[in-house]
């Protein structure tokens, strides 16, 4: 029931009827309403299209965090103000089979993700992986 009562809240604080999210959505407005009524529940397509809409993750949605930020968003958060960490973050953002590793520590603080990011720098740096760009 969590998602049906994230969704209808997300859809109240943007000030949208059923008809129009349904509508921006491509969804029938009883899809809609059963969602939101927790009698039906979307699948992966329509939870991630529902998710980037709001610019929320998707685990947020389903009840799994309730830190509504997209794991991108908290991680560029955490590494705000530290420009060699947002250089390598951005770097980083090329190796897929690395961002994959940074969906299990989507619950960490701010302190604990640029930590986190510093030890896979170092790594990175030490096995010659990581070259920062020259400026």
């Amino acid at each position: 029931m969590k998602f049906a009562s994230r969704l209808k809240e997300l859809r109240e604080a943007k000030g949208f009827s059923q008809r129009e999210l349904a509508k921006l959505l491509v969804i029938a407005p009883s899809t809609l309403a059963m969602y939101e009524l927790g009698q039906r529940e979307p699948d992966f397509e329509i939870a991630t299209k529902i998710a980037d809409f709001f610019d929320v993750s998707v685990d947020y949605l389903l009840g799994r965090t309730d830190d509504p930020r997209p794991l991108r968003k908290q991680i560029e958060d955490a590494v705000e103000g530290d420009p060699e960490l947002k250089e390598f973050w951005e770097a980083f953002l090329s190796k897929r089979e690395l961002r994959l590793a940074f969906r299990t520590i989507k619950d960490l603080d701010p302190v604990s993700l640029r930590k986190v990011i510093r030890v896979i720098k170092a790594i990175e740096e030490e096995e010659g992986s990581y070259q920062p760009d020259e400026k």
